[in-house]
This record gives structure tokens, sequence and C-alpha cells, in this order.
């Protein structure tokens, strides 16, 4: 659309009711005008194959389409379709001029009241999360099926959706954070996984779990608001992709607030919609399904980052988003492979064992404990409480330390004896503070995993020197302590467990495949 038309939407007199101010969100595929208690939404006309929007009669069938859809779930939120017709100085929703376009008129929510709004603030609470689930069970309880829909359910069906994504991950691999071996180690397990299971995917078509579904639920598209759930903004432009699974289509939300680190809410999620719906078959797959949401993101995030027309700082974002949702897509294939697995950093403050812990706890949905955290949640002190005293002493004497470690050894079993992975972050710097885990991992027949965190000197020393500048920190890390642990460590060695080397000088998102490397079977 041209440039011209787009600023005059933007004047409050292109609106046939009386607006303020006029707001404009940019998607890759639409161009949103907030304009006082209502939204316009104009189509772009893109075309990416699985959707396309190239043309005026395209736009005004899936406008039309739009409408239909998400007349489902918020019958009172979709008002109409409305033209776009040309008007002095540009373009207006209302007059006789010549139609340039078309928009789908709807009533505001408020966004603040989004439900990854919600999840950032910390406002949503498990019950919420189960009236949610509640909603789409019934929905998909009451969705259309047919003959034709469960035709969509067909191995050959899903594979062609996931070659599409191979391609077109494949053709934009220079800003795609997932390397060629990457995207092939998913490949393979995909098709593996696909291949093996044609007993379970026709099962699902002959029990009627194909149905017309949403599409796309997932965290934005959400609204809690006045006591009411909105599930707004469904797949409307390709029948492939709404015509799917019920599991798939729940399995958006679930991997969604996995990536937003709420593995609290996704098990609240998963339990009520169990419970709801009586499909007592989701669990075999909807690992497989979260992997391909969380694939599907990335691969519309990076379109995002590489759209022109989109702010660059809002390219940026959506380029980090891309790597986050890809390497939960590459964690999900290790949470499959990994048994229950005893994770313990090893390094020098400063080596980047936090950042690590972090990103390996979220790619494979797992607990981290961090020492500096437990050491102060035992002296009864918030976990960012700058602590400055000389070494091995205080809060850090050998008698803290020792608390700090034995607390630490504790969770870890806790963890392990109910049969699941868990990361301890912390310094180990002496074979004497590693030996009790690695010794618990033996009692308890898991492995034990030394994840020794390196990185050049000036590194180190760098990130020290930033971290007192920025303070509010929960390490309380800093250069004079890094030069007496230089003295003092005790490198691990195989005798402790399987150590893996990890070069933390690399971004968060590469730190975690030569783990999984030398994890492999």
């Amino acid at each position: 659309m041209q440039r011209n038309i787009l600023k005059s939407l933007l004047k409050s007199s292109a609106y046939p009711e009386a607006v303020g101010v006029v707001e404009l969100i940019q998607t890759h595929v639409s161009w949103i005008f907030l304009a006082g208690d209502t939204a316009y939404k104009i189509k772009k006309p893109v075309d990416f194959g699985f959707l396309n929007f190239s043309t005026i009669d395209r736009r005004r069938f899936y406008c039309h389409e739009e409408v239909r859809l998400n007349s489902r779930l918020c019958p009172d939120i979709y008002l109409g379709v409305v033209e776009v017709r040309e008007a002095p100085g540009g373009a207006a929703f209302f007059g006789d001029g010549p139609i340039i376009d078309y928009a789908v008129k709807m009533r505001r929510l408020p966004a603040g009241r989004m439900l990854d709004q919600l999840v950032a603030r910390g406002e949503v609470t498990a019950a919420d999360m189960r009236a949610v689930a509640k909603v789409i069970a019934d929905f998909h309880l009451a969705a259309a099926t047919s003959p034709a829909i469960s035709e969509y359910g067909r191995r050959e069906r899903i594979m062609a959706n996931w070659q599409e994504n191979f391609a077109q991950s494949a053709a934009d691999s220079p800003r795609t954070p997932l390397s060629s071996d990457e995207l092939e180690v998913i490949r393979e397990w995909v098709s593996s996984f696909v291949e093996n299971r044609a007993e379970l995917f026709e099962k699902r078509i002959a029990q009627g779990f194909i149905r017309e579904c949403d599409g796309d639920i997932h965290l934005e598209n959400i609204c809690l608001t006045n006591g009411r759930i909105y599930i707004f903004d469904c797949i409307e432009f390709n029948e492939r992709f709404r015509y799917c699974d019920t599991a798939a289509d729940i399995a958006f939300l679930l991997m969604d607030l996995d990536y937003h680190r709420r593995h609290d809410l996704a098990e609240a999620v998963l339990d009520e919609y169990l419970a709801a719906s009586g499909d007592a078959g989701l669990p075999e797959l909807v690992d497989f399904y979260k992997l391909y949401r969380a694939f599907v993101r990335g691969k519309v995030e990076s379109f995002r980052q590489n759209d022109s027309g989109i702010d660059p700082q809002e390219q940026e974002r959506a380029g980090a988003r891309a790597a986050g949702y890809f390497r939960l897509a590459r964690g999900y294939i290790e949470r499959q492979r990994q048994k229950a697995t005893l994770f313990i950093t090893c390094g020098l403050t400063g080596s980047g064992k936090s950042t690590l812990a972090a990103q390996l706890a979220f790619e494979l949905g797992i607990a981290t404990y961090n020492s500096d955290r437990v050491r102060k949640q035992l002296a009864a002190l918030p976990p960012d409480t700058a602590i400055r005293v000389p070494f091995e002493t205080g809060l850090y004497s050998a008698a803290a330390s020792e608390a700090t470690y034995a607390e630490l050894l504790r969770l870890a079993e806790t963890e392990l004896a109910m049969g699941r992975s868990v990361i301890i972050d912390a310094c180990f710097i002496s074979r004497s503070r590693r030996r009790p885990f690695s010794q618990l991992a033996e009692r308890l027949a898991v492995r034990c995993v030394v994840l020794h965190c390196v990185c050049p000197v000036t590194e180190h020393r760098r990130r020290l020197v930033e971290r007192e500048a920025a303070g509010e920190n929960i390490s309380d890390g800093r250069l004079e302590i890094f030069e007496l642990q230089r003295d003092t460590f005790q490198p691990p060695d195989e005798s402790e467990g399987l150590v893996v080397n990890v070069a933390t000088a690399a971004a968060p998102e590469a730190l975690t495949s030569p783990i999984y490397a030398r994890l492999a079977p």
C-alpha cells in the first residue's frame, strides 16, 4: 500500500466515528489501525506461498473469512468487513470514492489484558489458565469435522507442512539461528517420528480428532477482560493450517507458555484440557506438535525480522524471538532423547555459568538452582542483595558455603528422585565440592554431566567489570575474587562424570548444541 495512503489512515478524519490519536501496528501480513474503541485491519499484498493476499479479490475474500471464522470464539468482537475508499489526501474507511482495498473492523480489546502481557507481569493464575483451557476444549468438542477435514491428519499432509517449513527455513538460513546441522537434526527426528507412528496418526483420524480448529492459539491472541476470555485472530488464510489435530491446536498455547518459561501454567492448561476434552491420547503427540509450533513461530518471527516495512528495533526484537523459538524447537527433541540427568556447572566467576544454565533450562524445560540465590535464601536475604566481603568470609565463609552446597544437593536429589533432570548452577571450583553430586548421580543411577565453562581471561575480566558497574546482580562475583579463584581451581575430569567443555564466549543460543552433540547416543 502506498505510503501516502498509510499516512492518511493515521488521521482521525479517515474514520466514520469520532476518534483521537490513531496508532499503527504492523505484522508481517497486516497493517492494524487502532482508532479509539475500534481497530481496522488491512491485509498486506504479500505472497508467502502458504499465504497469498496478493490481489484485492483475495484480500476481500479473506477479510470475510476472518470475520466468519473468528466469530466462533469472539462473536461480539468482529464487526464486519469495510471498504477502504479513495478520499481527498489519500484514503478513508467511509465515503463514496473508488474502493482501493478492504479491512476487517473489530472492537478494540485492551492491550494490557492480552495474555502475553499478563504473563510477563506475573498476573496470571493457574485458575485463569484452567479457564482458558476449558474454553479451548469446549471449542474443539464442537468444532466441525468431516471426511475431507480428516484427510489433513494423514501423515503425508503433515509432512507436506513440515517440508514447506524446512524449505523456507533453509532458504532463509543466513538469518535463521539454526545451523544447517541443527536443521538436519530436526528434519531427521520429525521424519522418523512420523514414519514410525503410523498407527498413532491413523488412530487420531479414526477417533475424530482432526477438526476445523483455530490454528493460531498463542498468548498474544488471547485476552482476559471483564470476566471474559477472548481467543481471536485464527488462521483464515489457509485451510491446511486450520484443519488439524486438536492436539496441534492446544500444543501452540502449551509451547508458548514454555517459551515464556511458565511451565507451571502449561501444566495447569494440560491438566484441565485433558479433563475437559477426554483426549487420553494427547500426551503421545503433544511434544511432537509443540516442536512443530515452536518451529513455525520461529519461521514467522524470521519473516518479521526481514520485513523492511517494520521498525528496525522491532526487527531486532523479532530476530531475538526467532532465535528463542528455534532453540525451543531444538530442545523439544532433546527432551525426548534424554533420561533424567544431573547437570552441574563448573567454572570461575564470570565464566558464563548462569547464562549457560538458563539457556539449557529453557530448552530442556527443567529446573535450575543457582548457588548465589540459594545462599541468600538461607540467610533470609533478597536474591539481589549485594554482599561485598573478603574472599571466603561472612556469607561466603566455609560454613556458609557448606550449608549452601548441602541445600543444592538436597534440591538436586528431590528433582532426580521424581525422574526429572536438574541443573545446579555453582562454581564447583574444587573436586571435593563436586564429589557429593557425582556420588548422588551414581546412587540414583542417573548420568552426571559436568558443564565446564571456559572463556578467555580478558572476557572474564570484561564481564566482571560490567557486572560491577551495572549492580543489582544476584552474583557477588567480582574481579578480585576471580583472581583468587584462579589459584585454587581444580579442573574436572572424567572420573566425576561426563565432562563437557563449553566455550561461553559465544551467543547464548549457540551454547547448547555442543552439549547435545556430546550427549547424543
